[in-house]
């Protein structure tokens, strides 16, 4: 894999800015870097972008019902841009309970949040940033013992350290990177190709296809009457 000095210099070299064989000098090599690490923070925020869900377990407290998760945090991790299915709770017998996600409304709508329960049955997350950059996860009910979560995350983009650093991503992540980054150099002082800016939006498609969940179908819990259906055989 390329190093991110590199992945700058071919960017560069795709609007004009650059020739075959040239460097940065340092105060170049501070900006660049810092736009494509705004660049990679943006598409950190765009589902598809991202190439892997993390499964991560956490020890739950008894009667505790939330906690700070990121950096330094409850649960201690990076913290997530979101949470998403299947999460589970797992008891000491190693039976798992599955977990609901619901959104701010649905939480807001129950009236004693601080009811204790054998499992929790539903999750809410709180994606405000804080200072110390944590979000925060509500169980509901709360726990009557000492259990166990796994929670599935969409972490963000890793961002570049330094100039030298290797660029660690699946196929297809260098290409885009550097189409799309010679864009956000141009910044709109520069003219962009227009086969640049194609290349651009085909290499983030071509990521967004293979990083597209595959669909689930399910089919409504009345509509069969209470019976359970399987959609290869029938009830």
């Amino acid at each position: 894999m390329a190093v991110v000095s590199t992945i700058i210099l071919r960017s560069l070299r795709l609007i004009g800015e650059k020739t075959r064989g040239a460097t940065l000098t340092s105060n170049e090599q501070t900006e660049c870097l810092s736009e494509l690490n705004g660049m990679l923070d943006s598409w950190s925020n765009e589902r598809l972008m991202i190439f892997t869900v993390n499964q991560t377990s956490f020890a739950l407290t008894a009667s505790q019902g939330s906690y700070t998760i990121g950096n330094g945090g409850n649960f201690n991790m990076t913290r997530p841009t979101r949470i998403v299915d299947p999460c589970f709770i797992r008891d000491t017998d190693g039976s798992d309970t599955p977990l609901q996600i619901i959104n701010v409304e649905a939480y807001g709508r129950i009236v004693d949040k601080d009811t204790d329960g054998s499992y929790p049955a539903y999750l809410y997350y709180d994606y405000g940033f804080s200072a110390t950059s944590t979000g925060t996860v509500f169980f509901y009910p709360e726990p009557q013992s000492a259990l166990s979560t796994f929670i599935n995350t969409l972490q963000p983009l890793t961002n570049f350290s330094t100039m030298t650093h290797n660029l660690q991503m699946p196929p297809g992540y260098q290409r885009a990177i550097e189409y799309n980054y010679a864009i956000e150099a141009a910044g709109g002082f520069t003219e962009v190709d227009p086969s640049v800016a194609m290349i651009a939006r085909q290499s983030k498609a071509a990521i967004k296809t293979v990083n597209l969940p595959a669909p689930v179908s399910r089919l409504d819990y009345g509509i069969g009457g209470g019976m359970k259906m399987n959609i290869l055989s029938g009830p």
